[in-house]
């Protein structure tokens, strides 16, 4: 479960309500454990975000080499104004849109006050933790070769 969530807690309460009868019984379980993280929780889950990176498209052209740099720049400023990983929930996005997503995504919310980052980070990992619970009940190999050392799906971009 940490491999889904890395706060101990939310994992100790997911693991504590089983066997779920279905999928949507354990999203369910994820969104709630989720919602009812602490500030110390959130900041154990946001230090395990910040320990693997998300591979993003390769930089093969000078406009993606740009992109890349843009992002390295803006990442570097989010975890220096927030004192963290910048998170955002990547599910269902092509490798294309992705780094569309995350310069967007960070550009917006490197304009917001502490505590409103605060609350989008929790909820972007809230919706990491539901999207990895639902790979890893689908037996999706590339989850179950990582779930526990970090899956690929990491939305940490590595600098």
């Amino acid at each position: 479960m940490l491999g889904c969530c890395g706060s101990r807690r939310w994992a100790r309460l997911i693991v504590a309500h089983r066997p779920y009868p279905d999928l949507e019984a354990l999203l369910a379980a994820g969104d709630e454990a989720s919602y009812d993280l602490t500030a110390a929780d959130l900041d154990e889950a946001l230090a395990d975000e910040s320990m693997v990176g998300h591979p993003l498209p390769a930089a093969d052209s000078l406009g993606a080499l740009a992109a890349h740099t843009a992002l390295r720049a803006a990442h570097a400023e989010y975890e220096r104004q927030f004192g963290h990983a910048f998170v955002i929930c990547l599910d269902g996005l092509g490798p294309d849109a992705m780094l569309d997503q995350l310069l967007t995504g960070i550009r917006t919310r490197l304009g917001n006050e502490q505590e409103e980052e605060r609350t989008n980070a929790a909820e972007e990992l809230r919706r990491i933790a539901r999207g990895r619970l639902a790979r890893l009940t689908r037996n999706d190999p590339v989850c179950r070769e990582s779930c526990g050392s970090g899956p690929p799906d990491r939305p940490y971009v590595p600098l």
